[in-house]
């Protein structure tokens, strides 16, 4: 297979803005072709990308292209049906976050993946940086020992986006029109937009799973969350403190996470290009000059080229659905606490037979 032949589902903001210039940047990726339930969309998405094939009805599409891949950028909630009918069909598939409004529904298409063999490549730009892989692999490696404590934070001024504005002015040909304050489309708030970052990379650094969650969240007025609050214990004993506010006043974006480990922690700033590596009884291992930080459009670009290489069999899956799935249940779990009052809620019951 010389070039990967690629359909989009989705042909909204991010799609648009990132997707499909990062597929058209790719020399060995083909957009095969394109599918929005809005027909006046797709077609302005056609014309301004040249691009020969649209469709309103993915089903369709999946059964008339010869397709290698299909990347799934529709609002959260239609994520699951869609991936589900592409793997379905042999398809390898890219998920934007979160994979799913649902751990069960992660898990059955981390399943079903496995069962098709096909790969799920999730949209976690910062997983790729250089700053998150070297993370990965000093606390992978055990030279720090357990994982004893995590603190996460990630906030930025998205409060128009969740209160259903249309900020056209940061897209390239689409806005995103009402759908991140729309719960029936989006889920949650912050935590869905936005808190699915650090989860992400949170699993993908340290490869551990919750086990029990206590989470509260604060719409301030708005119909989803804006601010969101969660505690979570991890297997193994590990505790996590992650949340943030879409309600940054004043602009900028902070992006932080903390890991403490038995002998040495690391301290990760994703918003400012900056890791320092703890280890006792050593000088810090830092990560803080240009060089090693990456541009803002290659690490947008990063996990759509990664999905293009998978495919074509040249690189390993960089952020595959195992961390989707990790970041569903930890999503799940808080949504379902914060409905509740706070109350705990383990693993197992997002997997109980009664649960939605």
């Amino acid at each position: 297979m010389s070039k990967a032949r690629i359909a989009l589902v989705g042909t909204g903001w991010w799609a648009t803005t990132t997707h499909l210039p990062a597929l058209q940047a790719h020399p060995d990726a083909e957009i095969a072709a394109i599918c929005d339930l809005d027909a006046c969309k797709a077609r302005k998405t056609a014309d301004v990308f040249g691009i020969a094939s649209i469709y309103s009805d993915f089903e369709t599409m999946l059964e008339r292209e010869t397709l290698d891949g299909v990347m799934v950028a529709t609002h959260h909630a239609a994520h699951y049906p869609v991936a589900r009918a592409c793997l379905e069909r042999g398809k390898h598939v890219f998920i934007e976050k979160p994979m799913t409004l649902r751990a069960k529904q992660a898990r059955a298409l981390v399943e079903l993946a496995s069962a098709k063999d096909r790969q799920i490549v999730m949209g976690y730009n910062s997983n790729h940086s250089a700053l998150a892989v070297r993370a990965r692999e000093v606390v992978r490696s055990g030279e720090l020992g357990a994982v004893q404590f995590i603190n996460g934070l990630f906030s930025q001024h998205i409060q128009p986006l969740l209160a259903g504005e249309d900020v056209v002015h940061q897209a390239r040909l689409h806005g995103p029109g009402d759908v991140y304050g729309d719960p029936v489309r989006s889920g949650g708030g912050h935590g869905h937009l936005q808190i699915t970052h650090l989860a992400g990379m949170t699993f993908f650094i340290t490869g551990l799973r919750v086990a029990r969650v206590r989470s509260l969240t604060a719409n301030h007025g708005l119909k989803v969350d804006l601010a969101i609050a969660i505690l979570a214990e991890l297997d193994g004993g590990a505790l996590a403190n992650l949340g943030g506010s879409g309600n940054l006043p004043g602009g900028g974006r902070s992006f932080r996470l903390t890991i403490t480990c038995e002998r040495g922690w690391i301290e990760l700033d994703d918003s400012q290009g900056r890791l320092i590596i703890r280890r006792e009884g050593e000088e810090p291992e830092r990560y803080d000059d240009c060089a090693f930080a990456d541009s803002h459009q290659d690490l947008d670009f990063a996990p759509t080229h990664n999905f293009v290489d998978v495919i074509l069999g040249r690189a390993e899956n960089h952020s595959d659905g195992l961390i989707g799935w990790r970041a569903a249940e930890l999503l799940d779990a808080a949504y379902r606490s914060a409905a509740q009052g706070g109350a705990a809620v383990s693993r197992d019951q997002l997997y109980a037979e009664q649960a939605s």
